[in-house]
């Protein structure tokens, strides 16, 4: 490879990196307008392993919207990432896939938390009249396409592996 090639295939990575830490970032945070933008106009997100909607990402945006309301504390981390760029002889395409694992802890609406932690949420656990936690983990799949507007999610797909459920 030449070093504009290498370059280019760096570059590609930390776009792709940003991509994917824009989806949790928006997922946790509750922006579905950011969480639609990171789609390809025909992108589509499957989160039917956990329970969820499969289909076109704005529509499951909707349906994202609705469902986190039950979860006011959430947090991300998607780790373990491995990005696999399409390869034309030597030189990166316009595809790509990431494979990365994840583990999601999220606070259940409930008595004494309001629309975050407060004091009596110190130490991370449910505890006396505080909400249960609920932490859901496995492995995501992100398919993405390189457009104009910089590199987008074509599909994503949830694959939950195990999930808990503690008070």
């Amino acid at each position: 490879m030449t070093q504009r090639v290498d370059l280019a295939t760096v570059m590609d990575r930390l776009a792709i990196d940003e991509v994917v830490s824009g989806y949790a970032v928006a997922v946790d945070d509750g922006d579905w307008a950011a969480y639609r933008a990171l789609f390809t106009p025909d992108g589509r997100a499957d989160y039917s392993s956990a329970g969820g909607v499969e289909g076109p990402a704005r529509q499951v945006a909707d349906w994202l919207a609705e469902t986190m309301r039950l979860f006011p504390v959430r947090q991300h981390l998607i780790v373990n990432r491995l990005i696999r760029l399409e390869d034309l002889g030597g030189s990166p395409g316009d595809t790509a896939e990431v494979r990365a694992d994840f583990v999601n802890p999220m606070r259940l609406t409930g008595s004494g938390t309001g629309s975050g932690p407060g004091p009596d949420d110190a130490g991370g656990a449910g505890g006396a009249g505080g909400a249960p936690n609920f932490v859901a983990a496995g492995r995501y799949t992100f398919a993405l396409a390189r457009t104009r507007d910089g590199w987008r999610l074509s599909r994503v797909t949830v694959h939950e592996k195990w999930r808990h459920l503690s008070s």
